[in-house]
């Protein structure tokens, strides 16, 4: 049939290429090549950032450092140490007159360039702060610039303690009777990751963290992490050029925090009967946060912050003055630890009350809450240790940036955690033998002095809450000198074996 014939196809077998011999050239170098792909594949040359450099000569190494911002400060090393590596350029100088204004606007800032203010004032940095508060690494490419980059992080390594250590001082005076469990649910309800966007949007900020993007339309892993940045470096920025104080107001006005809100109280659970009175200052009326960023000590006050340490250290103390604790073990610790302090006070009588305080505040650092926590729950180091962490984390970091002016946030925060990691606080409190004093109740006595892994929180514990005391009776320098000095934070632990 012709018409079935056009369709017909006709097929045709075709040999296989013949097999070369087995000790051909062609083959041998063919399964070479094969071969060399299995064993040595292609290394990636590394991008041309990451090649080394040959060093900067002495004369040029001398002038970048002595052009650097960074030592450009005698009278604030800290604020000094967090300013840019190296001056500002033009890229640098025009989102500050394009963006700046407008985040002044929102933090309630006069808009008037700091730089006008006088030099004994450290608000005058307060321009460069903010600008590099901003610039989180997802942001455009202006922020490859070294300098930018590292002043970011640097300031968010150091904003995160800040804002932790206010909201502690804040909630201890407001609730003087809460146990700090209940205290940090309120603290991460406020600035916990997930609840940051909030704030920044409440700021009207978003536009400057997102210039090209609606944060309400990004996923939570874009979003979040950009604005935790920003939101850190901020506090971090004011804490340096204003103080505490300030970082309230922010916190609260701008920001317009509210720890009475209902999203951010914590979790109803079963509170020990608190019989035990609380300090005049705090009976019958809730502290805001405009009574903590006014508060000035008295003239001849007892401690540096007396109110903090009238909401820690409850006023039923004095009932263990003469303890055989208070005769046989406070001498031997107050000696480790290099106290009393010798303080030039107008009258003596206010050294010998001071004195006498301290010594029970040292006796709740060492009270376990297995020794009175059920009749007395104030009545435990726990309020205390929350201050001490808190102070602890702020120092530490504080120090970590005056020492490596050059590291990056990210560096210093592992080396933060590192130096602070838990097991070596305890460890130094053990160092200096101090483990022995710590009261126990009758029925947890030889576990606790037995077992490592109870052992171990305990006398962390117990160090958190020392430094949480040093601060409140003398102040950030006595913390600074325990950390530094007395229990030395910064010994080079030996590796184990």
């Amino acid at each position: 049939n012709p018409a079935i014939a056009q369709y017909l196809f006709f097929a045709r077998r075709r040999d296989p290429p013949p097999e070369a011999p087995l000790n051909s050239p062609q083959r041998l170098l063919r399964e070479l090549a094969e071969r060399k792909k299995v064993a040595f594949p292609k290394k990636k040359t590394p991008p041309r950032r990451f090649i080394l450099k040959p060093p900067l000569d002495d004369a040029k190494l001398a002038e970048r450092f002595l052009n650097s911002p960074q030592l450009s400060l005698k009278t604030f090393p800290l604020l000094s140490s967090c300013l840019p590596s190296s001056r500002l350029n033009n890229a640098d100088a025009t989102w500050i007159g394009e963006y700046l204004l407008e985040a002044k606007q929102a933090l309630g800032y006069p808009l008037e360039p700091s730089e006008a203010l006088g030099d004994d004032t450290p608000a005058k940095h307060f321009d460069t702060l903010l600008y590099l508060a901003f610039q989180h690494p997802t942001a455009e490419a202006r922020t490859t610039a070294r300098h930018v980059r590292n002043g970011h992080s640097r300031l968010w390594f150091l904003g995160q303690y800040v804002i932790e250590m206010a909201f502690a001082e804040f909630f201890l005076q407001r609730y003087p009777r809460e146990s700090p469990g209940p205290m940090r649910e309120r603290v991460y309800a406020l600035i916990g990751k997930r609840f940051l966007p909030k704030w920044i949007k409440a700021a009207s900020l978003h536009n400057l963290v997102f210039p090209y993007d609606e944060m309400d339309k990004l996923i939570r892993k874009d979003r979040e992490p950009p604005v935790k940045s920003v939101f850190w470096a901020i506090f971090g920025a004011i804490y340096l050029c204003f103080g505490l104080p300030e970082v309230y107001r922010v916190l609260f006005e701008a920001f317009g925090m509210d720890p009475e809100d209902e999203s951010s109280q914590p979790k109803l659970r079963r509170q020990l009967e608190d019989v035990d009175y609380v300090s005049v200052e705090f009976e019958g009326r809730q502290i805001s946060w405009q009574d903590v960023a006014a508060y000035k000590p008295p003239q001849d006050a007892l401690f540096a912050h007396p109110r903090l340490f009238r909401a820690c250290v409850p006023p039923g103390m004095h009932r263990f003055r003469g303890n055989i604790w208070d005769f046989d073990h406070r001498p031997k610790v107050m000696r480790t630890l290099g106290y009393p302090l010798h303080i030039n006070d107008r009258i003596p009588e206010i050294t010998e009350a001071r004195n006498i305080e301290f010594g029970l505040g040292l006796q709740l650092c060492f009270m376990h809450p297995s020794k009175y926590k059920f009749e007395h729950p104030r009545f435990c180091f726990e309020r205390l240790e929350y201050v001490g962490q808190k102070i602890q984390d702020l120092v530490m970091a504080e120090r970590l940036l005056m020492k490596h002016l050059d590291a990056p946030g990210r560096w210093l925060q592992e080396k933060h955690r590192r130096t602070l990691m838990n097991k070596f606080c305890g460890r130094y409190l053990r160092d200096k033998h101090l483990h022995h004093y710590i009261i126990y109740g009758e029925s947890v006595q030889d576990k606790f002095e037995h077992n490592r892994r109870l052992r171990n929180p305990a006398t962390t514990s117990v160090q958190q809450a020392i430094h949480g005391l040093a601060y409140m009776v003398y102040g950030k320098p006595d913390v600074r000198r325990l950390m530094f000095e007395v229990f030395d934070f910064e010994q080079i632990q030996p590796k184990a074996v």
